[in-house]
């Protein structure tokens, strides 16, 4: 029901956007979380736009260079990745959950397939 897009290589510095487009549940009802774990690591949160107003939340490490935002016309829901660094590098992971927690990932009900974003440097 959610199907993630996007990743790929790409060099330091550089930029990537991706999608995470829903299906089959009410894109309004929910909060949209993107996650990320590299390997080796625990899965961490990135970013959260809320159901309510469209607010959003950024993990420190990417505060300003991160932003995502959702078309509820077309039920998708964006990351836009900017001056991209090594430590960027995971698999990236959408999330749906009508919890007001929205930095918990035992709270998200559904999740995508995940897309692997590799930057070079």
């Amino acid at each position: 029901q959610l199907q993630a897009s996007g990743g790929g290589l790409v060099q330091a510095g550089g930029s990537l956007r991706l999608s995470c487009a829903a299906s089959g549940i009410t894109f309004s009802r929910y909060s949209m979380g993107w996650f990320r774990q590299a390997p080796g690591k625990e899965r961490e949160i990135v970013a959260v736009i809320r159901r309510n107003f469209g607010s959003t939340y950024y993990r420190d490490s990417v505060k300003g260079r991160f932003t995502t935002s959702r078309d509820i016309a077309k039920n998708t829901v964006y990351l836009q990745m900017n001056t991209l660094k090594s430590e960027d590098t995971a698999v990236y992971y959408c999330a749906a959950t009508v919890s007001v927690a929205v930095t918990r990932d035992d709270l998200y009900d559904y999740w995508g397939q995940g897309t692997q974003v590799t930057v070079s440097s």
